[in-house]
């Protein structure tokens, strides 16, 4: 689907010919739901007939008849539950997205390729949500992203009646167009950077290296006039980047340190973000159990979402700058792959001992955090990466862990996780977790073993940000198989891109320290 395909307009929803009309329906505890009048009376027909009552995901669909107002081939009335109660914006909003991936699958199932969707009144959804602009764009993102689909490689599987998806999308508001139009651009930025990363975390191991991250920050940049830089294998030597030339070894690929910039002259602060671009593991030496093993293509995507959230950046031109750096490589066991029990130097001159080589992430991730924090001097850093399974057990698919040195920061984060919906829950870190990674023969060692392996993970990392106001998210288990939701499909979930998104929109100079 084009962006500029996804439109709002003041106009008469009946009047407009669509594949589908999409109308909502209020449930109201024993009472007939509340609706637009346009459907009134198919709604109290069929509350009359105990078949629908407004809850969520309840759906009426009707085809008018050939003389009718209506000049739709088919209308859509879906309920929303009762009046959201819920004082939080973010359970309000989540609960609006999975109303749009509601529309999107009834889209799916009629095979519609274009919609128009009548907005809800604000009375008819939460306190909470006020504002018509973020309830108008919570709405669009949910029908953007539950519209995502990657088919590009069904070749002979691949019919012509199979559904390509939605081609155009029509906001309707009868108040506040111009509001709702921002929200719905907002929306667009957001959705469509969380798909993209989707596509780059659905490529395989073959399809996106290095080589491919670089490539796609340097369109991205020549297209937006963002500032680009790749630091090649050569560069990294010179730097003395240990981490992510060990991991590479075993590769025949080479590393990549790919870097974009969004530094405005007016920018009074920079958020520096790091992504893991892993995009491949195999464990290396300390190899991974071939079952599963074909996932490890999902392990660049902490990577996948600091350059996608670029694309938002680049659009909405924040006062803040924002940096993103995603150290690239696969981590493979060739001949002369990273050995178990090898000594490593990383660019801040810390070593380390490198217990388990398929403890790799953080180990491109230390380079690249320290190099930033030098060359950049932001107010804060912020990385994401699919890093550990212990993230998995303690959390389950359903939270982002957040490792934080800075309260500020990390409630800063865990506001952008609730209004993205990607909810993030704290660990704790302190001196008795640095303790399991000291080393007898290096500074540190690469793990802590399994006990609180997440937070020394993280620890390991805090060795290379120094006093930096830093917040480690670790996506291993949201990043795929994240909690099912209408929007988020089978497979990766473009997770931390638009809560990053949502940390710039809302920052304010000044407010970590």
């Amino acid at each position: 689907m084009k962006k500029d395909r996804i439109t709002t307009i003041n106009k008469t929803a009946e009047t407009i010919e669509t594949d589908l009309l999409v109308y909502f329906a209020v449930e109201a505890k024993g009472k007939m739901p509340e609706c637009d009048t346009a459907v009134h009376s198919q709604v109290k027909k069929a509350f009359e007939l105990k078949d629908f009552s407004g809850k969520a995901a309840e759906q009426i669909l009707f085809y008018p008849p050939a003389r009718s107002k209506i000049a739709a081939a088919r209308v859509l009335v879906l309920g929303t539950g009762p009046v959201n109660k819920e004082k939080d914006k973010g359970a309000a909003l989540d609960m609006l997205r999975e109303v749009g991936g509601e529309v999107a699958k009834v889209c799916a199932s009629v095979k519609a390729r274009d919609v128009v969707v009548c907005l809800p009144p604000p009375k008819h959804l939460s306190p909470a949500l006020t504002d018509p602009e973020i309830s108008a764009g919570a709405l669009a993102e949910g029908i953007i992203l539950g519209d995502y689909r990657f088919e590009k490689y069904k070749e002979s599987t691949r019919k012509k009646t199979d559904y390509p998806g939605l081609d155009e999308i029509k906001f309707v508001c009868k108040d506040n167009l111009k509001i709702v139009h921002q929200g719905v651009e907002k929306a667009k930025n957001a959705a469509f950077a969380a798909c993209t990363a989707r596509d780059m975390a659905n490529e395989p191991g073959n399809h996106w290296t290095s080589a491919d991250f670089a490539a796609y920050a340097k369109q991205l940049a020549a297209d937006t006039g963002l500032g680009y830089r790749c630091l090649e294998k050569k560069e990294m030597e010179q730097m003395g980047m240990g981490g992510i030339l060990a991991v590479n070894q075993g590769s025949y690929v080479p590393a990549r340190m790919v870097v974009l910039e969004y530094l405005p002259e007016n920018r009074t602060e920079t958020i520096l973000l790091v992504g893991k671009g892993l995009t491949f593991d195999s464990g290396g030496i300390s190899i991974k159990p071939s079952a599963g093993m074909e996932e490890m293509k999902y392990d660049m995507c902490g990577g996948a979402a600091v350059m996608c959230a670029m694309q938002a950046v680049a659009l909405e031109k924040p006062d803040v700058g924002v940096v993103a750096i995603v150290p690239a490589t696969d981590n493979m066991s060739g001949s002369r792959a990273l050995h178990p029990g090898d000594i490593i130097s990383h660019y801040n001159g810390v070593t380390s001992e490198v217990v388990n080589t398929d403890a790799e992430g953080r180990l491109i991730l230390a380079d690249a955090l320290a190099w930033g924090i030098e060359h950049f001097k932001p107010a804060c850093v912020l990385d994401a990466a699919t890093l550990t399974g212990a993230v998995i057990i303690g959390l389950g698919h359903h939270y982002t862990g957040l490792v934080s040195n800075n309260n500020a920061l990390a409630k800063a984060v865990e506001a952008a996780g609730s209004l993205a919906g990607e909810p993030v829950w704290r660990l704790p870190l302190n001196k008795n977790y640095e303790k399991q990674i000291e080393s007898d023969v290096a500074d540190i060692k690469n793990t802590g073993g399994k006990p609180a392996g997440t937070i020394t993970a993280a620890a390991y990392l805090s060795k290379f940000v120094g006093k930096t106001p830093w917040a480690h998210l670790d996506i291993a288990g949201t990043a795929w198989e994240f909690t099912k939701k209408a929007y988020i499909p089978k497979g990766p979930s473009g997770t931390a891109t638009r809560t990053f998104i949502n940390l710039v929109r809302n920052w304010k100079p000044g407010k970590i320290k």
